[in-house]
């Protein structure tokens, strides 16, 4: 009801009023169109780079069946792997298995089953035999430019919404101003019967 006032001809109305109004349309149709064509790009481009590394990952890691050579205790964690080696609840194993090209290696992993010793389980591996993370798969790297996409549409629209706030906080401000400016003026004929008041 407020926003169908600023529109009306009506002899409180100030120009203001309708700037602020307009402002709010404005941030309505820029959040419609910024936040649709961000959104748009930035998925987009998402998807192409996670699509890549979806090919890549698929294509350089491999799922090999690796054997339990002893369980370690009080080890210090390896540094990177995309293991789960921190986790609560996991077993540190010594463990053997063979690259693709069948070069055999040796390495610690973490398990949460605690296996015994030649125990066999699957272990993903890159093309030198290191151990790296399961691949992403398509539906993976949907969600995440999905999700990418939805961010930056709704940072669009959340910073034309604060250009908008700027805006009307400006308005607000040098109304008051005028407000100060008015109120100063009346106070000098304020009370007295000639003035007209």
């Amino acid at each position: 009801m407020r926003f169908v006032w600023r529109w009306r001809r009506n002899p409180l109305r100030r120009r203001s009023d309708v700037v602020e109004a307009w402002a709010g349309v404005a941030a309505v149709v820029l959040m419609l169109v910024l936040g649709t064509a961000a959104g748009w790009a930035v998925g987009s481009f998402a998807h192409g780079a996670l699509r890549e590394a979806v090919r890549q990952q698929q294509q350089h890691r491999h799922l090999v069946s690796a054997e339990v050579v002893r369980s370690v205790t009080g080890t210090p964690a390896e540094p990177d792997h995309e293991s789960t080696t921190g986790r609560e609840g996991y077993g540190r194993f010594l463990a053997r298995w063979q690259d693709p090209d069948g070069v055999e290696h040796t390495g610690l992993v973490a398990l949460h089953q605690a296996p015994g010793p030649a125990d066999r389980f699957p272990l993903w591996t890159d093309d030198e035999g290191r151990i790296a993370g399961r691949p992403m798969d398509r539906a993976t790297a949907v969600v995440h430019a999905v999700l990418a996409g939805a961010a930056a549409a709704a940072g669009a629209a959340g910073l034309v919404e604060g250009v908008r706030r700027v805006v009307v906080w400006r308005l607000v401000h040098r109304r008051y101003a005028q407000w100060d400016r008015e109120w100063q003026q009346a106070g000098h004929t304020w009370g007295r019967a000639d003035a007209g008041s």
